[in-house]
């Protein structure tokens, strides 16, 4: 169906959703009342309401009530295991950051990648390496790992320090073309280690909690993995429409 012959609740949907991901309404801001989308987008309250309720069933917006509509997310969980962390930090008035530790080249069956996905394996790999903060406390260890065709060129400036950009989900589609459908998620305690240590100032053999997750395209072919090392806890939402890691 084309953008033109699209219902009109849909059409505001995409216009909408093109406006978060360029930052028009930021993250844990109130979007525009009823009454004023509907009169900016020429169209009745029940339709705009259409619109809102895809929003929120799409993990875009929360409705709060007697309040309106609170922006959660550029990046929604959907069905899979990948949530902004940038943005879960951002809605609740935080400050994250992110510091770039090294961006490396990965060969084909390197012992280095022995613990990823077989077809991950086999292939030339860059890594990623991050150190996550919030209000400058490190948080989170991050290792990104994807073939080197997707990655090529990847400097320094790929990776910002502040603001929404840092979001690693955005980096790897906006920058790089990366796209993804589904993903699977491993969850297993380990000791901290090497650059756990340095990274997250920890003891050595402190237990952490790993949290590893496989990103697959719609051909179901592994487009990259990250294995997320935190020096505390993580808490679940479940709902119907998502399971979204809450970063506590």
């Amino acid at each position: 169906m084309s953008e033109a012959t699209a219902p009109k609740y849909e059409q505001a949907y995409r216009v909408i959703v093109e406006r978060l991901k360029a930052g028009r309404y930021p993250i844990g801001g109130r979007m525009p009342t009823e009454s004023e989308l509907s009169d900016h987008f020429k169209v009745s309250r029940v339709t705009i309401r259409r619109t809102l309720d895809m929003l929120v069933q799409n993990g875009y917006v929360e409705r709060k009530q007697g309040s309106g509509y609170k922006v959660l997310t550029l990046s929604p969980a959907s069905d899979t295991c990948l949530t902004s962390f940038t943005d879960a930090i951002l809605s609740t008035g935080q400050e994250p950051s992110s510091r770039l530790i090294s961006i490396e080249q990965i060969e084909a069956d390197s012992p280095i990648s022995q613990h990823l996905p077989e077809p991950l394996r086999v292939r030339p790999l860059t890594r990623i390496s991050r150190l996550r903060m919030v209000d400058d406390i490190p948080r989170m260890l991050v290792e990104t790992y994807a073939p080197r065709e997707l990655m090529i060129d990847a400097t320094a400036r790929d990776f910002p320090e502040y603001g929404s950009g840092q979001s690693m989900l955005r980096i790897l589609s906006g920058r790089f073309g990366i796209e993804w459908s589904t993903a699977c998620e491993d969850i297993s305690p380990v000791a901290a280690t090497g650059a756990m240590v340095d990274a997250l100032d920890v003891a050595e053999g402190l237990p952490l909690l790993k949290q590893s997750c496989s990103a697959f395209d719609s051909e179901g072919e592994v487009v990259f993995h990250e294995d997320v090392f935190r020096n505390g806890s993580v808490k679940f939402d479940l709902t119907r429409q998502s399971r979204i890691p809450r970063h506590a």
